[in-house]
């Protein structure tokens, strides 16, 4: 039975790192959520919660990573908050216009907008909102690596515990 559920647990963690990669889910926090419950199921020994608390730092990292660097490089293009509160309302109306895939869609688009509207310039807006773009990429690739560094050290700790 344990060995069922670690391994539905493990394709749960794989599937989190494909909602990384692709917004459909909030990937980094499936894989978090996954490895956390599954390693203290184990048992909660000191063992489970230096482990659970391990992959919950570098839930923290990875969240914090995808959250700061779009707005840095952002920022440092010259996008200003009024941009990024467009850039959220074009997110949050292109999730309903084109379920998903709009979310980001919208995002980019309203963003656009916005910095149109700051700069007056189409040129200027679109070379700020792909400072923005780079640093969401940035981001993204951030989230993957300590995505993969948590799947990675679960399955140590589980190989550990049953080795």
């Amino acid at each position: 039975m344990e060995a069922v559920v670690l391994g539905l647990a493990f394709v749960a963690m794989l599937i989190g790192l494909v909602g990384v990669v692709v917004p459909v889910l909030p990937g980094l926090l499936v894989v978090w959520l996954v490895g956390a419950a599954s390693v203290l199921w184990q048992g909660t020994d000191a063992a489970g919660w230096v482990v659970a608390a391990w992959l919950t730092g570098l839930f923290a990292l990875g969240t914090l990573a995808t959250v700061v660097l779009p707005a840095r490089r952002g920022r440092e293009a010259g996008a200003t908050t009024g941009s990024f509160a467009f850039a959220l309302l074009g997110a949050v109306l292109g999730f309903f216009v084109v379920p998903v895939a709009g979310f980001l869609l919208g995002f980019v688009l309203g963003l656009l907008v916005g910095e149109r509207g700051r700069l007056g310039e189409w040129e200027a807006a679109r070379s700020s909102t792909l400072a923005v773009l780079r640093g969401y990429g940035l981001g993204v690739l951030m989230e993957l690596i300590v995505g993969v560094t948590m799947v990675g050290s679960w399955l140590v700790a589980v190989l550990l515990r049953f080795g």
